[in-house]
């Protein structure tokens, strides 16, 4: 193969990694039982696939190809290292497990739900079923995640291992739940979703500003757990996702720059993501069972409805989060309510509000806080002020686009 060839070839395995790792891991998982196994297994799959492939071309269905081979790499494995000694259980239903249909197409699409329900299992701690989660069936690193969760990588590397021993020890089934335990798994399985997707919709760090496998995939999965478990908060999430995602292109520039809301050219919004969404909410609200999910869809919503950022029902929007707040009350709502109380009301209204957050030692490192109190600050010209708050959430910005945005707002001022 020529060095061009060879090249091209690595590119197209590389982007066959990023599509298709986690699936195959997660089947693997089923396969073989042991989530330290499944990883070797399937790094073992791809090294063989860089050497094969190169000589026989890539397979018609490469992730059925990378879960046999990584299977059969498992065996192979086990077998030198037990030598001569016989093969344990576990080992031996592996290989005796020839079947082809326990690794068919349909079930590879099935086997991340079972794991995210795996990993959610209520004998593990909340943070736990989160990290682990994240870790292994959306392939986050350690760092993103501790970024989500405000804590120390390290602290995060051993809470996902602990999670796996408890896994393992406490021999928890790979398997979705039954109909009568899933409302308690629910929660942790929703949450779980909606971080990958605020990871690919608002990348934490990195050149770019979205991060759409991720964004993808939690739509996925949750179209999913929709039509296994048609709640109305699943519903609720599905829309909730479906109405930020219709805003993808809109949101940054062809350099990769970011676009506020209010500037955003709506012809760009995806009018078919906004219809599934809208139905959904509408849906969801009507079971008069609507929680936190399904309240801030249907603010998303609101914004989705409004023709121009000036025809906003920020009304509309306020008693949402007046809601919103009763049901799930958080700094992080407060937050989003003083902004939409400043657009209603006025930015001073808003600004005490942030104040307050601020001054009780909440979000304190949540560069969010700080960019809308800049922002709010900008629009009563207080400038100094502003430019504090700016460089703040500045310090605590990771993602390339949002700094380029913040270190634009510092310039305006300064030039101002």
């Amino acid at each position: 193969m020529s060095e061009g060839a060879s090249g091209r070839m690595r590119d197209r395995i590389e982007t066959i990694y990023r599509e298709e790792s986690r699936r195959v891991f997660a089947t693997l998982i089923r396969l073989l039982g042991d989530f330290d196994l499944a990883e070797e297994a399937l790094h073992e799959a791809f090294r063989a696939a860089l050497e094969q492939w190169r000589r026989d071309g890539v397979p018609a269905n490469p992730r059925a190809w990378l879960v046999s081979a990584g299977r059969f790499k498992a065996i192979d494995g086990l077998r030198r290292n037990t030598r001569f000694e016989p093969l344990g259980e576990a080992a031996e239903n592996i290989a005796a497990d020839d079947d082809a249909e326990s690794w068919a197409a349909e079930d590879i699409e099935d086997d991340r739900l079972r794991l995210v329900f795996t990993c959610c299992h209520p004998a593990l701690a909340p943070d736990a079923q989160v990290a682990l989660t994240l870790r292994e069936v959306c392939g986050l690193t350690t760092e993103e995640i501790a970024h989500a969760f405000l804590t120390a990588p390290p602290t995060l590397a051993q809470r996902i291992v602990r999670a796996k021993n408890k896994i393992r020890d406490a021999k928890i089934p790979y398997e979705v739940p039954s109909h009568d335990q899933r409302p308690e798994r629910l929660e942790s399985v929703l949450r779980v979703i909606y971080l990958v997707f605020n990871e690919g919709y608002a990348a934490s760090s990195g050149a770019s500003l979205t991060r759409h496998d991720l964004s993808g995939e939690a739509i996925r999965l949750a179209r999913l757990l929709a039509e296994l478990l048609p709640e109305p908060e699943v519903n609720g999430l599905l829309a909730l996702m479906l109405l930020h995602e219709s805003r993808r292109e809109a949101r940054a520039t062809r350099a990769g720059d970011l676009i506020l809301l209010e500037d955003q050219d709506r012809s760009l919004w995806n009018r078919e993501l906004i219809a599934e969404g809208t139905d959904l909410v509408e849906r969801a609200l009507a079971s008069r069972r609507a929680g936190p999910y399904t309240l801030q869809a249907a603010i998303a919503a609101v914004h989705a409805e409004a023709s121009t950022a000036k025809a906003t029902d920020w009304a509309q929007i306020v008693g949402l989060y007046d809601v919103l707040a009763r049901v799930e009350p958080s700094p992080v709502v407060e937050l989003n309510r003083a902004v939409a109380l400043a657009m209603r009301d006025g930015p001073e209204a808003g600004l005490a509000l942030i104040d307050a957050i601020l001054a009780r030692g909440d979000l304190a490192d949540y560069r969010f806080a700080h960019a809308a109190r800049a922002d709010l600050c900008r629009r009563l010209g207080m400038t100094t002020e502003a430019r504090a708050s700016y460089e703040r959430a500045l310090a605590l910005t990771r993602g390339e686009p949002e700094r380029r945005f913040l270190e634009r707002r510092l310039a305006e001022l300064a030039s101002g």
